[in-house]
């Protein structure tokens, strides 16, 4: 499959299109149906226990996967989840948050996919299985 961005277009373009005032996301690798992410670490991600919350995992999933989407089918600001289920797996230590996503199907009008999540501070362990769909723009 043929991708649409290089990394460097789609972590610019999800800094634009969330206005963000200061990097958040970067995207370190786009490759046919694959993206790698970091979304970088702030102290404002932590819960009580001094571990990565659920909602900052989210927020990595959910990035990931715009990442997927935009890589492979271009500047389409529209794309928008439909569908997103995470399962976490294991405590997480304060770090970046590394996404892995994978594009199982990208049809007409949703693009299927699945992240596995990985914290800097040990990227051994996978702290979640993410699954998750998003609707495309007609005529995307």
């Amino acid at each position: 499959m043929e991708l649409k961005m290089t990394a460097q277009q789609v972590t610019d373009l999800i800094h634009l299109g969330f206005d963000a005032k200061r990097p958040m996301l970067s995207v370190e690798e786009v490759r046919p149906n694959f993206v790698r992410t970091r979304l970088l670490y702030r102290d404002s991600m932590l819960r009580p226990g001094k571990v990565l919350s659920g909602p900052a995992m989210f927020t990595a999933a959910d990035l990931a996967m715009y990442a997927l989407v935009l890589s492979h089918v271009g500047p389409q600001l529209m794309a928008v989840t439909a569908n997103l289920n995470i399962n976490f797996l294991n405590k997480a230590a304060p770090g970046d948050i590394i996404a892995d996503g994978k594009l199982l199907k990208l049809g007409r009008r949703l693009a299927v996919m699945e992240a596995a999540l990985f914290s800097s501070a040990a990227p051994e362990l996978c702290i979640a299985h993410v699954t998750g769909s998003y609707a495309l723009p007609i005529g995307s």
